[in-house]
């Protein structure tokens, strides 16, 4: 079978060349006018113009009218896999209850963990596979999903083998993590007891099936103190597990684990100081930004302008979660963010392309260059400062994967 050209773009932005770590400006951002993609079996093999690839032995798919093109976007922190809704939190929130308030109405984490283990296995498969499908219009390729509505063994596993069967349905990409010390599950009497149940029956299973290769933990004064959570990570991490972290929303404490442990990504930092700015900095932990948290909360945002100017890596996530961050654009909180924290149309990009890649260590997608999944989409327009300037509301009109185009708005 012969490659295919894919063009020409308007613009068409690789995200090539840029660093890791650390600040960017607009004038950075590598910019290919007429732009064109080479895919062999779903991967990349070239990028350049479309005048110059025309002369590749290849078929050519042409792009009509305005058209800029961005790789697949990468949303490295979800909940989707969850059953009910938690619209009565969101309204008592709004009202001026407090969190614990809520909590003793029969609201937060607790009563979505209630709604989802009442749910069968195939309803919350359902669940993802509709909710990854929506993501999938805006452009979303590759999303991170967690546990952590289980808290027991049997409802974990309910949960990862769930994630599991909608990763074989979608066409998008699932990244499963096991966060089963989401919370203290109020139906255990001992904390330790609960994680010891967890490192010595679950993780084995989980192994065993291939069901995850990550582990987060909620650190919080609410959920689980540093202390509590350091020999549960030390056993994940003996295991060959990657590990995340749940870090600094409310309080400070998190991050620190999260660097001490080398965890690949530590995600809030609402509440982080400049200690822990510079933390984070100096280590090779990505800090990820929530902003659907904060506008699902009301809360202060993730400080990203002090974290990429002290060179810390900047990856941006929906959360979207039945809670606090049920909205689920990334696009849409990305652009927010970047008005209040101050970030280029670059920072923005970077946090939801190839930086939220490497906060799922997956070198292989959020760039457009030789080798990298031929994930990719595409905007109706001939400026791709316009994709943010409408704050989400601009759509994909194609979003390809692997090669093949998977969704397309006439």
């Amino acid at each position: 079978m012969k490659p295919l050209l894919i063009g020409p773009f308007t613009q068409l932005l690789p995200m090539t060349g840029l660093p890791l770590k650390g600040a960017l400006k607009d004038e950075q951002l590598p910019i290919i006018e007429n732009g064109a993609i080479l895919v062999h079996e779903g991967k990349i093999l070239k990028v350049g113009t479309f005048e110059d690839l025309k002369s590749e032995d290849a078929d050519i798919h042409q792009i009509q009218g305005d058209a800029v093109c961005l790789p697949g976007f990468v949303d490295s922190h979800t909940h989707i896999c969850f059953a009910g809704t938690r619209a009565r939190d969101y309204a008592f929130r709004n009202a001026g209850k407090t969190y614990l308030e809520i909590a003793k109405a029969g609201g937060g984490i607790w009563d979505t963990v209630t709604q989802t283990r009442k749910a069968s296995e195939e309803a919350l498969v359902q669940g993802i596979v509709s909710r990854s499908k929506k993501h999938l219009k805006n452009g979303i390729t590759t999303i991170e999903v967690k546990s952590g509505y289980g808290l027991s063994v049997d409802e974990e596993l309910k949960m990862l083998r769930a994630i599991k069967k909608a990763n074989a349905t979608v066409s998008a990409t699932l990244v499963p993590t096991c966060l089963a010390a989401h919370m203290k599950p109020k139906d255990w009497n001992q904390d330790k007891a609960y994680l010891d149940e967890i490192i010595n029956t679950l993780f084995p299973i989980i192994k065993s099936e291939n069901l995850a290769q990550r582990v987060d933990a909620f650190v919080e004064e609410s959920a689980f103190s540093p202390e509590e959570i350091k020999p549960y990570f030390q056993k994940a991490k003996d295991m060959g597990f990657d590990i995340t972290v749940h870090a600094d929303q409310f309080t400070i404490g998190g991050s620190q684990v999260a660097v001490d442990f080398g965890a690949v990504s530590a995600d809030h930092l609402e509440a982080s100081t400049e200690k822990e700015i510079q933390l984070l900095a100096k280590s090779n932990t990505i800090a990820t930004a929530l902003p659907g948290a904060s506008l699902g909360l009301g809360c202060a945002y993730t400080p990203a302008r002090k974290i990429l100017d002290a060179g810390g890596a900047l990856s941006i996530a929906s959360d979207h979660n039945p809670g606090s961050a049920p909205m689920g654009d990334l696009l849409t909180q990305a652009s927010i963010l970047g008005t209040f924290e101050k970030l280029s149309n670059t920072e923005v990009l970077a946090g939801i392309t190839f930086r939220a890649a490497a906060a799922l260590r997956m070198a292989d997608r959020g760039k457009l260059a030789s080798g990298t999944w031929a994930d990719f989409v595409v905007f109706p327009t001939n400026n791709y400062q316009v994709i943010t300037y409408h704050q989400g509301q601009l759509k994909p009109s194609q979003v390809w994967k692997k090669g093949e185009p998977i969704h397309q708005n006439d």
